[in-house]
């Protein structure tokens, strides 16, 4: 089968079209034929597609909507000169998955998309204002492009943490207050953790029970993950993608007082302040210079620059605490992963972030951890650590697909 899957932002669309099937799946054997990503739609769109193993095609082009960016997208993929294996036609695109942002308590696994469940996506637009309805566009363009017949699957960002227990999942507040509202911990990044785990057991050749692991999905937006007999029993992004570690932009952890606070010090609406938290906050607000980590650690490496370090150093301190909560709630761990842009390729946030762990048998293999960058996956850690640390480029696309494909032959879910 030949899997498209679309991951829609407010103004951005990426896609990739996956070649799988249950049998690949089985060998890992998936072929990535082709991905792209459009940004800016609604203006002056920035265009990058790549066939897999040719050079990359860019443009810019106006594109006022989703419907208009996909669109734009599938003429390229059937372009005669684009020359994807296997697609010549619309027919040659077997099915549909989507990453979509928020389940809420309502899917706790991949769906197949039908009207029932583009209600209760709809439902759940309250949990999650600023993606869901992103992601619904997507839906709602690729069903009037490629028609009803073809299948389309929802696959939910929040679903793999659904196995949180009661005890990490609800915050100190009224319990009426979550039987009212669902106000709760929810998770995100569910799919790139899962992921994870997956890679993690096929490199220890373990079954899924005996996965015992913190996983660190590290990018512009950050979350770790405790992982505890193959399920998800803890995770640091909460009822919104704002909680947990210091990310680009968003603070992370924080006393809610400082809202309020902030609102009356900078005499500014609740709107203003959550903006402040979730768009100029983090890497960009504790440095003044950037949310890139790349170029905060060049401030550092080349100019000493004080508040590019303290960017890094609470970072990283952040990581640390996530990694030793999830140690001592889980009652140890096998192994800590590093997914992410930022984890798969900053050797010197993962040296940080392990500095100081040698109490819970932590010991990274320093001309290991230099070397594992640009899409590397091993073992960076020394054989005498208790604790193993991997370094796991990330595949949440692969995830989708590959759900997509169970989901419409109606095989099992992992």
């Amino acid at each position: 089968m030949n899997i498209l899957v679309l991951n829609t932002g407010s103004s951005s669309l990426k896609f990739q079209i996956i070649k799988t099937d249950l049998e690949l799946i089985e060998k890992d054997s998936d072929q990535m034929l082709c991905k792209g990503l459009i940004e800016r739609i609604g203006s002056q769109a920035l265009v990058s597609f790549k066939v897999t193993g040719k050079s990359q095609y860019k443009t810019a082009v106006g594109l006022k909507d989703h419907k208009a960016a996909l669109r734009f997208a599938l003429d390229w993929i059937l372009d005669p000169e684009t020359q994807i294996p296997g697609i010549e036609s619309k027919e040659d695109i077997h099915a549909i998955g989507h990453r979509t942002v928020h389940g809420g308590e309502t899917f706790t696994s991949s769906v197949r998309i039908n009207e029932e469940v583009i209600k209760s996506i709809e439902d759940n637009i309250d949990l999650a204002p600023l993606h869901n309805p992103a992601n619904l566009k997507g839906i709602y363009a690729a069903k009037e492009i490629f028609g009803q017949h073809i299948p389309q699957a929802a696959i939910f960002d929040t679903a793999f943490h659904s196995t949180m227990p009661e005890v990490a999942f609800l915050y100190g507040i009224p319990y009426q207050l979550y039987r009212r509202f669902k106000i709760r911990k929810y998770g995100f990044h569910g799919t790139s953790h899962r992921y994870i785990s997956y890679r993690y057991r096929r490199l220890e050749n373990l079954q899924r029970k005996d996965v015992n692991i913190v996983t660190l999905h590290l990018g512009n937006g950050a979350s770790a993950c405790g992982i505890k007999g193959g399920i998800s029993v803890d995770t640091s992004m909460g009822l919104s993608p704002l909680e947990g570690l210091m990310m680009g932009t968003r603070c992370g952890d924080l006393d809610p007082t400082v809202v309020e606070f902030i609102a009356h010090k900078e005499n500014s609406s609740l709107e203003e302040v959550m903006q402040l938290l979730n768009k100029r906050s983090g890497l960009l607000g504790i440095s003044g210079l950037t949310h890139d980590m790349r170029d905060l650690e060049l401030e550092w490496i080349e100019f000493k620059d004080r508040r590019a370090k303290l960017a890094l150093d609470m970072f990283s301190n952040r990581i640390k605490k996530y990694v030793g909560a999830y140690y001592a709630t889980m009652n140890g761990t096998d192994a800590i992963c590093f997914a992410g842009g930022i984890g798969e390729n900053s050797p010197i946030i993962r040296k940080i972030a392990c500095e100081g762990l040698t109490a819970l048998g932590v010991h990274l293999d320093d001309k290991l951890n230099e070397k594992m960058v640009g899409g590397k996956e091993g073992l960076i850690s020394t054989p005498d650590s208790k604790v193993k640390v991997y370094v796991i480029p990330t595949n949440e696309e692969l995830i989708i697909a590959r759900d997509t494909c169970r989901v419409v032959l109606n095989a099992p879910l992992p």
